[in-house]
């Protein structure tokens, strides 16, 4: 049985953190985040969508605590935040380490097990060698 992995962030969080990265149009805006902040033009501009189509990606971003915008005169850029996503990669370390601890309890387990012949001859293999 699985024991619960704490995280800093809600099951309603995590969840939404998780969905907004499940599309690839997100993740690229992030990776473009990462690099420094970035107005809606900017970022539409390399993407075959338009900018109101890039604008819901980014609320949906910003809901998920992965980006924060704010104000600059007339622009409001983008910036990333990476103290979520920092979370939800703690998270998944947590989940890899049970993991690997189970999978190598388990080699161990079968390390002990007496070996099995390579290639044991199959029932229906009726011609003997000469």
């Amino acid at each position: 049985m699985f024991e619960p992995i704490p995280n800093s962030l809600s099951p309603q969080q995590m969840n939404a953190v998780f969905s907004a990265l499940a599309d690839p149009t997100r993740r690229a805006l992030l990776s473009r985040l990462a690099q420094g902040d970035a107005t809606v033009n900017d970022l539409a501009d390399p993407f075959p969508i338009s900018q109101p189509a890039i604008s819901k990606h980014l609320k949906v971003l910003e809901e998920a605590g992965l980006i924060e915008r704010h104000r600059r005169g007339q622009q409001r850029p983008a910036r990333l935040r990476p103290d979520t996503l920092a979370a939800a990669t703690e998270w998944l370390a947590r989940f890899k380490a049970q993991w690997e601890t189970r999978l190598d309890q388990m080699d161990e387990l079968l390390g002990r097990q007496p070996d099995l012949p390579a290639d044991p001859p199959h029932p229906t293999d009726t011609h003997k060698e000469d």
